[in-house]
């Protein structure tokens, strides 16, 4: 996979970066637009951004943060499971003063949001999962990244490699270094959830308690979850939808500028 020179900005431009501190966590968040409150949460990797939110914003006010222990923010040792995620965002919600909310989760932050919703559908108003993990699905499993080289990776997150190109540095220019830090760091915290296995046993008798409009959002090349996974969700979760984009790997909403759009569409109405 080829690099470029110069990295694009991960945040679309018009956000704004706070640090705050949730609980005894240092969070960075990025925020920008105006209307009615939409959380994104990510994925185990942050590699290629936000930029795919910038249309979102134009509609809503956006609030993309990033994990304890991923991105920009402190890593907590208080945070060791999903569980703990999902009480980390409800704390967020509260000192974001924002009743409820339009959950979007990308594969682990999918996990994440599926775990809050089913707890505590009150706090939103729709949800979003986009290729989540949580569940095992046996006959279409979740791939163990952590079995994957990394040399490897791209090709299970992509079905076009040059989607990636511009995120990653010149491997013998001086940001490299910086970027196998920070992939390091976030798949040491994705590997304290998810070492053992990656999906909760327990998750799918909960998941009839989602009590709010769900869309369910997969690439049709997913080879980390898979997009025939949908048909297990959406059998769980009363009303899912289900949208499949083509030509499409994991990183759906960056790979085909459909993927943020049907995403909008469908909390827009």
């Amino acid at each position: 996979m080829a690099a470029v020179a110069a990295k694009p900005a991960k945040v679309p431009p018009g956000f704004a970066r706070r640090q705050i501190k949730v609980n005894g966590a240092d969070v960075v968040l990025f925020e920008g637009g105006s209307g009615e409150p939409l959380l994104f949460l990510h994925g185990a990797g942050t590699v290629s951004g936000f930029n795919f939110s910038a249309s979102w914003a134009r509609k809503f006010k956006v609030y993309l943060p990033y994990h304890p222990g991923f991105g920009e923010s402190a890593d907590s040792a208080a945070i060791t499971s999903i569980d703990d995620y999902v009480l980390h965002y409800l704390e967020l919600l509260d000192h974001l003063e924002l009743d409820k909310v339009r959950l979007v989760g990308l594969s682990m932050g999918g996990w994440i949001a599926a775990t809050l919703a089913a707890q505590n559908s009150h706090r939103l108003k729709k949800l979003v999962l986009v290729a989540p993990a949580g569940l095992r699905v046996p006959e279409h499993p979740t791939t163990d990244v952590f079995r994957v080289r990394p040399d490897e990776l791209p090709g299970y997150l992509v079905q076009n490699l040059g989607v990636l190109t511009p995120y990653v540095p010149d491997p013998h220019g001086p940001d490299f270094l910086e970027f196998l830090v920070n992939d390091y760091h976030e798949m040491s915290s994705f590997a304290r959830l998810a070492w053992e296995r990656p999906y909760d046993p327990n998750l799918p008798k909960w998941l009839h308690r989602i009590g709010v409009p769900t869309l369910l959002l997969y690439g049709d090349h997913d080879r980390i979850t898979p997009a025939q996974q949908a048909a297990t969700w959406a059998g769980l979760i009363p009303g899912a939808v289900v949208h499949i984009v083509k030509d499409a790997g994991h990183l759906v909403l960056d790979e085909q500028e459909e993927g943020p759009q049907v995403v909008l569409d469908f909390l827009s109405t």
